[in-house]
């Protein structure tokens, strides 16, 4: 979950690093480094805190070269904390090398490395690689990365620079991310494409098991067993930029992109996605397992709602992608698995990907990033044309995936003929107007803006809501954790009596989803158990009059009209508003809360 970033060639290689650091900052920010070449040794400079830290440090200790590698940390093994920050050189300072990933034989290589004399400065397992590196160098570096990575296990993706080979950059990828570059005068390896996106035309995107030699005009690849690899360039579209100079921060900018986001996905979708599967496969499925971490499995959870309504001869499960791997998965070769991300990089979930794909089954998946690890990887891709997504806690990319998952639920059940084509129609016009009811829905911003400045001190919240409206709840229960840092859990509200309602005492906020028609009854019973014990209840519903919901509610947001089944892509806005403004009333970090990274590439 650490982003890393290297650079060779005529420009000022720290200015570089710094540029690219700052769109990989999303990955890590709990400390950053650097670390130079400058001619007769490595200039090293690192800081615990922000890439704004690391280039006030660099303001006091300037450094100049032109080979360069960077780093910035999720803590993982080791607190935040200078002394564990990236670069990490070693013993005889003649490697440096930055890694995202974990090394999980470190403790047994720092062992054997320790016994040898080696003094070890930090707490991660990242160190290790550099002193190894240095301990099985005898004068061929490209045999010492090759025989460092033959004594590593793990996921990781490193980038290393050497003294005495100061015009080149390795990297390695096992499992973990990593992409390279070159111009005539440059060479680059990243986390992130858009990290250094602005200087290429066309990248490698390294495939599992392989180390890159990167040096101004050319890439060498070679597989772990060191035989050489070809170089497949793939060109680079247009840089999206996400400039957010306009809004308080990412997440205000991502959230207001809802409408547009949800038209660029649509237009996606219907040029030919769907015509790009095999017809004669999708005939045939009779299970679909959906798999995800964190939001994207909600996005899953509403699909399997879908499939459940629309797929009656499919049996479909879903599951996060954690316990997915180590549950026996019912896997043949009539089985689809339908992964979800935004990245296309969360490690869970990929590792699930290519273990069906080892037991027979097809893959497709749901993603925001089509040069990613798990598009590449998946038998088939649909995505969701969210655009970029900076902040950590995940908004425009929610409503995508699950707008984009419907859709191809849709198409799979007119190709068996399981949705007639009245209905099938019907539903169509109905997507092509939720951009514009996005829209409508968020103008309740001003209201939600208000009721957050008078409960933003609440110390435990509870969302609820019944069928469709349960998967938005855990999503607007997520949201308010990841960024507002407040206790809040989502249950089924028919599942409250059974013992959740031990819990509700006065003034506990409850937050009530309700949206779907037929459960409006039910719901404002679960409401009526709640008000009796004291709780403060907010309604986000369409039946802002109705006396069943009016008479239990102490606040309502009224939502739009709307087909019930796109409801979960609509009434999750308010709950996406509601966490923005609850944290910006608290003062928190909004676009990086504490703790967690954008995208999740450790399992």
């Amino acid at each position: 979950m650490c982003g890393i970033i290297g650079y060779v060639g005529n420009r000022n290689a720290p200015d570089v690093i710094i540029q690219g650091l700052r769109y990989l900052e999303y990955r890590g920010y709990d400390s950053s480094g650097i670390a130079v070449w400058s001619g007769e040794k490595f200039d090293l400079v690192k800081t615990k805190g922000r890439i704004a830290d690391l280039e006030k440090e660099l303001l006091k200790t300037p450094v100049s070269g032109h080979l360069a590698i960077g780093h910035t940390r999720w803590a993982t093994h080791g607190c935040p904390a200078d002394r564990n920050a990236h670069p990490f050189v070693s013993y005889n300072s003649r490697f440096a090398v930055v890694h995202n990933g974990i090394i999980e034989n470190y403790l047994e290589i720092k062992d054997e490395l320790q016994k040898k004399g080696v003094v070890f400065t930090s707490e991660t397992d990242s160190e290790v690689i550099a002193h190894l590196l240095e301990s099985l160098d005898h004068g061929d570096v490209k045999r010492a990365v090759l025989d460092a990575t033959a004594r590593l296990k793990g996921a990781y993706a490193i980038g290393i620079i050497c003294a005495d080979d100061p015009d080149v950059l390795y990297a390695v990828r096992k499992d973990n991310p990593l992409v390279v570059g070159v111009t005539e005068s440059d060479g680059f390896i990243c986390s992130d494409i858009n990290s250094i996106q602005k200087f290429l035309t066309e990248v490698v995107v390294l495939e599992n098991g392989q180390v890159a030699k990167v040096e101004r005009g050319r890439v060498e690849l070679f597989d772990f067993d060191g035989n050489d690899v070809e170089a497949k360039f793939i060109a680079l579209g247009s840089l999206e930029e996400s400039d957010r100079k306009d809004f308080e921060c990412y997440m205000d900018k991502e959230i207001k992109e809802i409408p547009t986001a949800l038209a660029n996905a649509i237009a996606t979708y219907r040029n030919g996605a769907f015509n790009r599967i095999d017809k004669k496969y999708l005939r045939r499925i009779r299970r679909i397992n959906v798999v995800a971490c964190g939001t994207a499995l909600h996005a899953g959870l509403y699909g399997e709602r879908m499939i459940k309504k629309y797929l009656k001869k499919i049996d479909v499960t879903s599951e996060a992608a954690s316990e997915f791997r180590y549950g026996d998965p019912k896997v043949d070769d009539r089985t689809l698995t339908i992964t979800v991300s935004q990245s296309g990089e969360t490690a869970d979930t990929l590792v699930c990907q290519n273990m069906v794909r080892n037991l027979g089954g097809k893959t497709l998946t749901i993603c925001n990033v089509e040069t990613s690890s798990m598009v590449r990887s998946s038998d088939y891709a649909l995505f969701t044309s969210a655009g970029p997504e900076v902040a950590v806690a995940s908004t425009k990319a929610y409503n995508c995936q699950c707008l984009v998952f419907l859709l191809f639920v849709l198409d799979l059940a007119r190709l068996r003929g399981e949705i007639d084509e009245f209905a099938y129609k019907n539903l169509q016009a109905d997507i092509d107007a939720l951009p514009e009811i996005a829209a409508r829905t968020l103008k309740v911003a001003p209201q939600v803006a208000r009721f957050a400045n008078k409960n933003y001190t609440r110390k435990s919240v509870f969302y609820i809501g019944r069928g469709l409206d349960y998967c938005t709840a855990m999503e607007g229960s997520l949201k308010l954790k990841e960024i507002s840092y407040i206790h809040c859990e989502a249950y089924p509200a028919g599942e409250l009596k059974h013992g959740t309602l031990a819990l509700i005492e006065e003034g506990v906020l409850v937050i009530a989803l309700v949206t779907q028609k037929e459960l409006v009854t039910k719901s404002a019973s679960g409401l009526e158990e709640v008000k009796s014990r004291g709780a403060n209840v907010l309604a986000i519903t369409p039946f802002y009059d109705r006396p069943a919901i009016a008479a239990v509610s102490d606040y309502r947001i009224k939502l739009p009209d709307v087909n019930e089944d796109l409801y979960p892509i609509i009434s999750v806005i308010p709950t996406q508003l509601l966490a923005y403004y609850i944290a910006r009333a608290k003062g928190c970090d909004i676009d990086k809360p504490r703790n967690l990274a954008k995208s999740v590439t450790v399992e």
